[in-house]
C-alpha cells in the first residue's frame, strides 16, 4: 500500500526530495561569509538602494561598512548602474523579508537556484519522458559547484540563468498545445477527406490562435534580458527552435504544405510577438526608473531637446541615452583598453571549468593547531567552480549532440542543445572583452540536460526501443555515484567551509590554475 501511494506520488515525492536537496546546498550557513563578497559589493548595496530610493544611489565611504550594518554611506545622488534591474529587485526583496544582512541578500539567489533545479526536473521528465531522468538532471543541477556558488551570492547571474530557463519551459508547454492542435485538426482533415493515415494532407492546416505560451516565454525572456543584456540571446535562439518545431510537428502531422505552413502560420506571427511583447517587457521592467524622478539620466530628454531619438517619447528618449552609456561602458571594458582581471577567461575554456572565479578566500594560521579548521593552516574559500566530472562528461555530451544534429536530424538533441549555445556561443563575438567563467552558470541547466540526454542513450539504447541495458544502468549508476563522491569532496569551496590549508590545496587541478 505504501509502494503504491509513493508511486502515485512519485513526481511530488520527486521534486521534495531533489529540490530539499538543492535547498540544504544553497540556503544552510548562507549568512557566511559576513562580508560582501565578490560583485555583491555593487548588487547587494545597490539592492538595498533600490529598496529604499527607488534608484542607484551612490555609496561613498568604507565597502565593507554596508556588511557591518552602516548604511550611511548611501546618497540620493543617483549612480549610472551598468545592468539592468531585475536581478536586483529580486536580491531587494531578500533584503525586505530579512533586512540588509548577509542572509538577507542571498536569499532570493538561493531561492531562484532551488526553483531552477526543480524547473529542470520538470523540462527533463517532459522531455524524456521519464521521471527518473528528470530527477537525474535535478541532482546535476543540485550539486554543481557553478549553480550552488551563484545561488549562495548576491550575483545577477543566477537570475538570469532562472528566466532564460522558465522562457523555454514555457515554449514546451506552447510546443505541446499547437503539436495537439496539429493531430486533431490532422485527424479531422483525414476524415473528411477520406484519407488514410498514411496518407498525406493537401494544403496545411490553419493558424493555432493565439499562442499564450509563447507569449508568456516573451515576457520570461524580457526579464532575463531585465537581469543581463545576454538574455536576448537566449530569446533569440530558443523562438527560432520553437520554428523549428512547429516545422518538425506540420510535417509529422502529415500536412503537404509544411514549409508554406510553417512560413505564414509560425515565423511570421512569431516575429511580429517578438519584436512587441520582447521589448515591452524589457521596458517595463524599468518601471522603478520611471517613477522615480531623481534616477540616473531620468529627464536628459527635458535637459537636451532636439537631441537623441527625438522621436521618442521623453522618458523613453532618456532611457534609450541611459543604454547608449551603458553600451559605451560594456564595449570598452577590454584588453586593448587596459582592463585585467586575475580571474579573467576567454569563453572557449569555460566547458572545462579551467579558470574558476574565486569569490571569497580568508586564512588562518595558529602555531598551536587550534585554527577554525582545528589544523595549523586554515583556509575558507567559495570558488565557482563547476562540477568538473560532470562539465567534463558534458563535452563529450555536447559533442554526441552535434554528431545526432548533423548525421540524424536529431530534434531532441538540437532542443536540449540550444540553451548552451545560446549561452556560451555569443561571447565568441567579445574576444578582447574581460569575462569570466562564472557567467557559464546562465547555461548549466542546459548543460546537465544534455548529459542527461546523452546518459539515456546509454542505459536505453535506441536499439531497445525504450527498453534498458542492464550494462549501460550500472555504468550510469556508477556514474552518478562519482558525481556525489566528487561533489562532497568540492563542497568545502563551494560554501567556504574553514578546512585544513594541505585540503584545499588537494583540489587545485589543472596544474593548480584553478585557483
Amino acid at each position: 500500500m505504501l509502494l503504491e501511494r509513493l508511486y502515485r506520488w512519485r513526481l511530488t515525492v520527486t521534486l521534495t526530495l531533489v529540490g530539499g536537496l538543492a535547498a540544504i546546498l544553497r540556503l544552510v550557513g548562507l549568512g557566511y561569509p559576513d562580508s560582501l563578497s565578490f560583485d555583491e559589493l555593487y548588487y547587494a548595496r545597490e539592492s538595498y538602494s533600490i529598496l529604499h530610493l527607488g534608484y542607484g544611489g551612490r555609496w561613498s565611504g568604507d565597502n565593507q561598512a554596508f556588511a557591518r550594518g552602516d548604511l550611511s554611506g548611501l546618497s540620493a545622488d543617483p549612480d549610472m548602474v551598468v545592468h539592468p534591474l531585475v536581478g536586483k529587485y529580486m536580491i531587494a526583496a531578500g533584503i525586505w523579508l530579512f533586512g540588509p544582512t548577509p542572509f538577507g541578500w542571498r536569499f532570493a539567489g538561493a531561492v531562484t537556484g532551488t526553483l531552477s533545479v526543480i524547473l529542470i526536473i520538470l523540462i527533463a521528465r517532459h522531455l524524456m519522458k521519464s521521471l527518473v531522468w528528470g530527477a537525474l538532471a535535478g541532482v546535476f543541477l543540485a550539486i554543481d559547484g557553478q549553480h550552488i556558488v551563484e545561488s549562495r551570492t548576491a550575483i545577477l547571474d543566477i537570475f538570469l540563468s532562472f528566466w532564460a530557463l522558465v522562457g523555454f519551459g514555457l515554449l514546451l508547454l506552447d510546443r505541446r498545445r499547437a503539436r495537439a492542435t496539429l493531430e486533431r485538426r490532422a485527424d479531422a482533415d483525414r476524415a473528411r477527406l477520406g484519407l488514410s493515415p498514411a496518407d498525406l494532407i493537401p494544403g496545411f492546416a490553419g493558424g493555432l490562435g493565439i499562442r499564450w505560451w509563447r507569449l508568456a516565454a516573451l515576457v520570461a525572456f524580457g526579464l532575463a534580458t531585465g537581469v543581463k543584456w545576454s538574455g536576448m540571446y537566449f530569446c533569440a535562439f530558443f523562438i527560432v527552435l520553437s520554428v523549428l518545431w512547429d516545422l518538425v510537428d506540420r510535417r509529422s502531422a502529415g500536412y503537404k504544405r509544411w514549409i508554406s505552413a510553417t512560413s505564414v502560420r509560425t515565423i511570421l506571427p512569431a516575429f511580429v510577438s517578438t519584436i512587441i511583447v520582447f521589448p515591452l517587457a524589457y521596458i517595463g521592467t524599468y518601471w522603478s526608473w520611471f517613477l522615480s524622478p531623481s534616477s540616473y539620466d531620468r529627464h536628459w530628454a527635458e535637459k537636451n531637446p532636439g537631441q537623441g531619438v527625438t522621436w521618442l517619447p521623453a522618458p523613453l528618449r532618456s532611457l534609450f541615452k541611459y543604454h547608449q552609456q551603458m553600451y559605451d561602458f560594456h564595449t570598452h571594458l577590454t584588453k586593448a583598453n587596459g582592463f585585467k582581471h586575475a580571474y579573467q577567461s576567454d569563453s572557449y575554456w569555460w566547458l572545462f571549468q579551467y579558470r574558476p572565479t574565486a569569490f571569497f578566500y580568508s586564512q588562518a594560521s595558529t602555531p598551536d593547531g587550534g585554527g577554525p579548521c582545528g589544523a595549523h593552516e586554515c583556509a575558507s574559500a567559495v570558488t565557482a567552480l563547476g562540477h568538473p566530472i560532470i562539465w567534463w562528461a558534458a563535452v563529450a555530451a555536447l559533442l554526441f549532440a552535434l554528431y545526432r544534429i548533423v548525421a540524424k536530424a536529431d530534434m531532441l538533441a538540437a532542443t536540449v542543445i540550444t540553451g548552451t549555445l545560446a549561452g556560451w556561443l555569443p561571447w565568441f563575438l567579445f574576444p578582447d572583452r574581460v569575462i569570466f567563467t562564472f557567467y557559464s552558470v546562465a547555461f548549466v541547466p542546459y548543460v546537465v540536460l544534455t548529459l542527461v540526454w546523452a546518459l539515456r542513450h546509454i542505459a536505453q539504447p535506441r536499439r531497445l526501443r525504450g527498453g534498458w541495458s542492464r550494462r549501460g544502468v550500472i555504468v550510469v549508476v556508477g556514474f552518478t555515484a562519482v558525481c556525489l563522491v566528487v561533489a562532497g569532496f568540492f563542497l568545502p569551496l563551494w560554501t567556504g567551509q574553514w578546512i585544513p590549508k594541505s585540503y584545499w590545496m588537494v583540489h587545485m587541478w589543472l596544474w593548480g590554475h584553478w585557483i
